[in-house]
């Protein structure tokens, strides 16, 4: 076991699951994504499946593993739209929380998009006043317009309800055929071009800057850069133009399941919901009007290590200027004892 006193951050998506740990210097010693296809066969009954359940389970059995290999001082567990929409999500968290000791908390989309904007900004922070950050998730996808500063400010936010996962599922989109995915990209702009509009975001165009998180941003980025294949550490930070990742997805359309999941920037575990990935990603970045993204593999894990380890630095500073002024409290006492003698 390692003995530096560690944090850990968990984040349970739709599709996966991921685990962070850092040290109390903000160190990461264990960075992983998990393929959990929680939200896989959800859709028609808004239910966890009894396999997504055992995914699940199975998955926070080898979390809890490999998170007592290290000394966990805090942790938080969260999970997201999946969770928030099924309506066994209950049944489900008490069983992991019975099996491996890990309690999740459900977050809104309001808070979800909070730890993901105190995540993502390394690449930007300050580069312009505002910023706009897009996460695509498996079940929902998040937008938010915020300061661009170290202690960001939200300023306005939305969730749409489609996510890779539960879109691909809900529209049938595997392959991608016209008028699919036309359904799925009316869907998506009716939301974002709600969010311009109520963003205002016309009328700060110029300040503004795009960042996107999730993994389909890092394998566009991979694909325009000409990794060979998907490296998700690789791509993290570099600006990509949209011009660039049209062309990807015009190639990618032109691809059969078959060839999605040979497809070494794509794969088996995405070849299923990958397609209906580029219509969210795509509707978005017309509907905002960004001309050019950041790809971000940091999001919710490392803004809630980010703030664990700040809030155990200031409870320990407090408990230690504590002992420090009682420390000096009892050699006052002293010193004026020995006076009076």
């Amino acid at each position: 076991m390692i003995k530096n006193n560690c944090f850990a951050a968990i984040d349970l998506g739709t599709n996966s699951c991921r685990l962070l740990i850092a040290n109390q210097q903000k160190k990461y010693l264990f960075s992983e994504a998990y393929s959990v296809k929680l939200g896989e066969g959800m859709y028609e009954h808004m239910q966890f499946t009894p396999e997504a359940i055992d995914r699940g389970l199975e998955c926070f059995y080898k979390l809890k593993q490999i998170m007592d290999r290290f000394h966990i001082v805090k942790y938080r567990a969260i999970a997201t739209a999946s969770c928030r929409m099924a309506q066994n999500a209950q049944e489900f968290i008490d069983k992991v929380y019975h099996e491996s000791m890990i309690k999740i908390e459900v977050v809104d989309g309001y808070e979800e998009a909070r730890l993901n904007l105190k995540g993502a900004l390394e690449h930007v922070c300050g580069k312009t006043e505002y910023v706009v950050l897009y996460d695509l998730g498996g079940g929902s996808t998040e937008i938010t317009l915020a300061t661009n500063t170290k202690n960001p400010q939200i300023l306005h936010t939305i969730s749409i309800p489609w996510g890779a996962r539960n879109a691909s599922e809900a529209f049938d989109l595997i392959e991608y055929e016209p008028q699919k995915a036309q359904k799925l990209h009316d869907e998506i702009v009716r939301y974002a071009a709600g969010f311009v509009k109520d963003a205002k975001l016309d009328t700060i165009k110029d300040k503004v800057c795009f960042v996107a998180t999730s993994s389909t941003p890092l394998r566009y980025v991979s694909m325009i850069e000409k990794f060979g294949k998907y490296d998700r550490d690789k791509a993290d930070g570099h600006v990509i133009s949209c011009q660039d990742i049209d062309k990807q997805i015009e190639e990618i359309y032109k691809l059969k399941r078959a060839q999605m999941e040979e497809n070494l920037y794509i794969g088996q575990k995405r070849s299923t919901i990958f397609t209906a990935a580029c219509v969210i990603f795509k509707s978005i970045y017309d509907t905002l009007g960004a001309e050019k993204i950041t790809a971000s593999l940091k999001s919710a894990k490392d803004g809630i290590v980010s703030e664990l380890i700040d809030e155990y630095n200031k409870e320990h500073h407090k408990e230690n200027n504590g002992k420090i002024n009682q420390i000096s409290q009892r050699n006052s006492r002293s010193a004026s004892t020995d006076r009076a003698c």
